[in-house]
């Protein structure tokens, strides 16, 4: 994307117009703006990291939590999405060819077709957004669904059910520990939940269950969608961000702006689309098929 291509001289004109005077050459420019924004994409990868560590250490306390909560997600809606986005970078990839070799028609077709696979997206991440909140799937004390992860109602709890571990009183000095819903008298955490049995089994259950009607809940499971929603709301945002700034380059190019003597803002922006695209890469498998 970055290579330098011969221009005609009407070209290099073009070329030193966009000149800022702080500069020597246009080669000099799109050097300085390139290692600025890998500068920038390094801070927003830093800015994912710590939320992917934030996964991974809730994971490795409460695997339990992810392997019951992963199912009410839908992996179909997450395929789809990573194939918008693929070909959404597919089209922004094509659009910065397109500028480099001053085909402007390509060009403007290929910016919006890419906005369009960025609406597409947050089109089908809206109706996911919309189901979890009709289930109550939500994050902290919103947490309250009324299906289990099979996407039947919960049944009430009954004789057959196998009795629940009552869970321990803690306190300490003179004061009451309180869960993650806030209620006194008791504290479900990582020493709390039984081994994992060996085998085909699965993981164990947390000793509390936060939903008395779904015994085989295990306890904080608003934890994985307080993750679920910080995560994907923030790569959202920046889709969001991302759909703007591409809207502002097409509006150039249908100006024609953009040419072999001036293109690097699509490169630019073809840069940030394609770390967009490759944070979804990560948060679809964890999130939607790894349970």
């Amino acid at each position: 994307m970055a290579e330098a291509l011969a221009i005609t001289p009407t070209e290099e004109q073009v070329a030193r117009e966009h000149l800022a005077h702080h500069f020597d050459t246009p080669q000099q420019q799109f050097d300085a703006g390139n290692l600025g924004m890998w500068m920038f994409l390094a801070t927003e990868m830093l800015l994912f990291s710590g939320l992917f560590c934030a996964y991974a250490v809730f994971r490795a306390m409460h695997p339990e939590i992810f392997k019951y909560a992963g199912r009410y997600l839908d992996p179909i809606s997450g395929l789809i999405n990573a194939l918008v986005l693929l070909t959404s970078g597919l089209t922004m990839a094509l659009a910065v060819r397109f500028a480099q070799t001053g085909k402007r028609f390509a060009l403007s077709l290929c910016l919006a077709l890419t906005m369009l696979g960025g609406v597409a997206f947050l089109a089908i991440h809206a109706k996911e957004y919309f189901d979890n909140g009709q289930a109550k799937l939500l994050w902290g004390t919103h947490y309250a669904p009324s299906v289990g992860p099979n996407g039947k109602p919960v049944a009430p709890v009954t004789g057959l059910v196998p009795p629940v571990a009552k869970p321990k009183p803690v306190a300490s000095a003179g004061w009451t520990r309180l869960d993650a819903l806030g209620k006194a008298g008791f504290v479900v955490s990582h020493s709390d939940i039984l081994p994992a049995p060996a085998g085909p089994a699965g993981v164990a259950t947390a000793q509390k269950q936060t939903a008395p009607e779904n015994p085989f809940q295990p306890a904080n499971v608003q934890i994985f969608f307080g993750i679920y929603f910080l995560m994907t709301g923030l790569h959202s945002l920046h889709v969001i961000i991302g759909i703007i700034v591409i809207g502002w380059m097409l509006i150039r190019s249908l100006k024609g702006e953009f040419g072999p003597g001036y293109y690097a803002p699509v490169v630019y922006v073809g840069m940030y689309w394609g770390v967009v695209d490759m944070v979804w890469m990560f948060l679809f498998p964890l999130l939607y098929l790894i349970h």
